[in-house]
């Protein structure tokens, strides 16, 4: 009966993943329950996967077989947090040319592939054989590639380059299409749907495909009671780092972690001010030494119940390398904290009681609010929205974010993550998007002399909680 059913849906043009299979098949009528669920799904997907049934149809997970694979070599993990993905002990940076090649061939690759996932792009040509001028095709043709350059023409019309691994082509966006007033970023990866024009082989464009994450309802409730806590930039060294709050924070987590059974807590980055981060910063410091700076934060951890697991991760202010993906602070410096405190990279995925955390300190705000029109810093949720459809958190090169050129991108958004948080901006906020729960985590830290020069008031001392079991979100204010 398998092969009769998965036949049968694959005529009607779904592809099932293992997972959704096995859960079709498992259903009393397959063939017939797939031909009713499958088209409710909102985001048309290539092959359909159990997230995207879980979006029209409640998913049981008794149902399924639960496969027990062993971890990759990888994966670290302090009690119920394992370490998923960052670049912590896999670096193999190539400062060169071939270096950079070798990233950005491994980005499109990875963004392509999730372009292929989508019924929208399926068809989709090279370049090469797009321009073929034996083979213009007549009708509309889709293509996958990477923005090399955007300029508007004075007429209203946008033109981007697009290359891929077989060549380069001009699309042309006509000044009536939507995309024209689209903020498109240098260097992300696009699908362009459009027809050739014969004259001088240009697509003209119709449509214009983001990689983007699946529609989904978000997190199905589980029997979990715990709770994870976020915070970001702690700041501690600096002269405006708000002690008073932090020991009211501390305070109230003390006597209300074992009610409310918070279990966790992730620090996404700046856990300390650093030392030479921007200039004249010596007369901001309180602590001028970074060593000392991680011992005084290692002290104020210490008032935090020990039952409760700490993920710390660096950002653009701590001792680790400035080009992003950043690894783990140093075994130097990790020695100062107690064992209940993972360190990890940036980005990183974590998996904590089968929720999957996407954890990224947010350095490319910088990059994303000057290029994308609508954005600000005291808007960080749309921002991480813009990473989302792009599938990449730091989609530009050359601006404020230097990248290091690892073998791979670890900034690519491959896997859709439950919850995604950042720092960074010195904002608070949560929000959802297609079912993930975002997160801007609150600072530590009172506005700076820089930011009274550029007018930004922070958003300070508050956490956000998310259980884990509902998916439900709080925010405390101290």
């Amino acid at each position: 009966m398998r092969s009769k059913v998965v036949e049968a849906l694959a005529n009607d043009g779904y592809l099932l993943d293992q997972e959704a299979e096995e859960f079709i098949l498992a259903q009393p009528s397959p063939l017939q329950f797939a031909r009713q669920v499958i088209p409710q799904i909102q985001y048309q997907p290539l092959v359909v996967t159990l997230r995207d049934l879980r979006t029209v149809v409640r998913v049981d997970a008794p149902r399924l077989e639960t496969v027990v694979r062993p971890e990759p070599a990888s994966v670290r993990r302090i009690g119920e947090v394992q370490v998923m993905k960052d670049i912590t002990a896999q670096s193999d940076c190539l400062a060169s040319v071939e270096g950079f090649a070798r990233y950005f061939q491994d980005r499109f690759a990875n963004l392509k592939a999730l372009l292929l996932r989508r019924r929208d792009m399926m068809g989709a040509i090279s370049i090469q054989r797009a321009m073929d001028p034996n083979k213009l095709q007549a009708d509309e043709v889709k293509v996958i590639g990477m923005v090399n350059e955007v300029r508007d023409t004075r007429s209203g019309e946008k033109i981007i380059e697009l290359e891929d691994d077989t060549g380069r082509m001009t699309v042309m966006v006509p000044k009536d299409n939507k995309v024209a007033k689209d903020s498109v970023l240098q260097d992300e990866v696009i699908g362009v749907v459009g027809k050739m024009s014969r004259r001088d082989r240009k697509l003209i464009l119709k449509d214009l495909i983001r990689p983007d994450v699946p529609f989904s309802s978000g997190m199905e409730v589980t029997d979990s009671t715990a709770q994870v806590a976020l915070m970001s930039d702690v700041h501690i060294g600096s002269n405006t780092f708000l002690e008073g709050r932090w020991k009211n924070m501390v305070a109230w987590i003390q006597d209300e972690a074992k009610d409310r059974d918070i279990r966790y807590i992730v620090i996404p980055g700046d856990c300390v001010d650093g030392v030479g981060v921007f200039p004249d910063q010596e007369e901001e410091l309180v602590i001028e030494d970074i060593i000392d700076q991680y011992r005084a934060l290692a002290e104020h951890l210490k008032d935090i119940p020990d039952d409760i697991r700490i993920v710390m991760q660096p950002g653009n202010h701590d001792m680790v390398r400035p080009a992003e993906p950043q690894p783990a602070l140093s075994e130097e410096v990790a020695r100062l904290f107690d064992s209940n405190i993972l360190q990890i990279g940036n980005p990183a995925y974590l998996k904590i009681e089968g929720r999957t955390i996407l954890s990224y300190h947010g350095k490319s705000f910088d990059d994303l609010v000057n290029g994308i029109k609508g954005l600000s810093y005291s808007a960080p949720l749309k921002a991480m929205e813009e990473m989302l459809k792009r599938r990449h958190l730091a989609p530009s090169y050359g601006g404020k974010t230097p990248f290091a050129p690892e073998r791979r991108d670890y900034m690519v958004i491959d896997e859709v993550p439950d919850i995604f948080v950042t720092g960074h901006v010195h904002g608070a906020g949560v929000s959802f998007y297609n079912g993930i729960r975002l997160i801007n985590a609150s600072t530590w830290q009172d506005q700076t002399s820089f930011q009274k020069m550029h007018n930004f008031v922070p958003d300070p001392a508050k956490l956000t909680l998310v259980h884990l079991g509902t998916g439900k979100m709080a925010v405390a204010d101290f």
